[in-house]
């Protein structure tokens, strides 16, 4: 009898630990079965695009003024291009005449040369034929038929001058007969103002043209 109890206790023994161990392995099944897998989209770095903001500004445009020295008679960059600009500028009778000459770089090209006289004054222009520019080269102002930008003109007094040039940003050599403004940079351009008896009496400008 108690063989038969002892017997009966093992195999329930037994069977419960069976029963167990499939109810564990039916679980583990289960849950791998059922959990998925991180995506990629989960765990990858989220990837911004980056916008270069250089690429989609407006274009830079062209400046619409020449600086002083640049140009002292006309600021205007459209009409500083017309030889009418410098006409309606000169307070006097002029001639004007258009010589032919070689390019510096390109003999094959011919460019012009416009001068323009007025009294004992003039203005010379040169006007390259591929870029349809018309450049300020040299000017000699001897009365005050024409004027310069802000006012500038011969017969004007020394202090008023020198006033109106502090105002550029420019270089300023003084002495008693003479003020010269000059380019601080870039390309040699020179402005002279000659004086007599405190005023101006004669201005010459020798600008750069290559």
């Amino acid at each position: 009898m108690f063989t038969l109890l002892c017997n009966s206790f093992n195999y329930r023994y037994a069977l419960r630990v069976r029963l167990l161990a499939l109810l564990f392995f039916v679980h583990s099944v289960a849950v791998a079965c059922t959990s998925e897998p991180p995506s990629e989209e989960s765990t990858s770095p989220v990837s911004r695009e980056t916008i270069d903001t250089a690429a989609v500004r407006a274009p830079r445009r062209a400046p619409a003024t020449i600086d002083f020295l640049g140009n002292p008679f006309i600021a205007n960059v459209v009409q500083s291009n017309s030889l009418s600009a410098y006409f309606d500028k000169i307070q006097d009778d002029f001639s004007v005449d258009a010589d032919a000459i070689e390019n510096m770089h390109r003999p094959n090209i011919t460019d012009t040369i416009y001068t323009i006289r007025f009294g004992n004054s003039m203005l010379e222009l040169y006007a390259p034929t591929q870029s349809g520019k018309l450049l300020l080269q040299v000017a000699d102002i001897r009365n005050s038929t024409i004027k310069l930008r802000n006012n500038l003109r011969v017969g004007m007094p020394q202090e008023e001058l020198t006033g109106k040039l502090k105002a550029q940003n420019i270089q300023l050599q003084q002495s008693p007969d003479k003020i010269i403004a000059s380019t601080k940079d870039g390309a040699p351009i020179h402005l002279y103002f000659f004086l007599k008896n405190g005023k101006v009496s004669r201005i010459f400008y020798e600008g750069y043209v290559d």
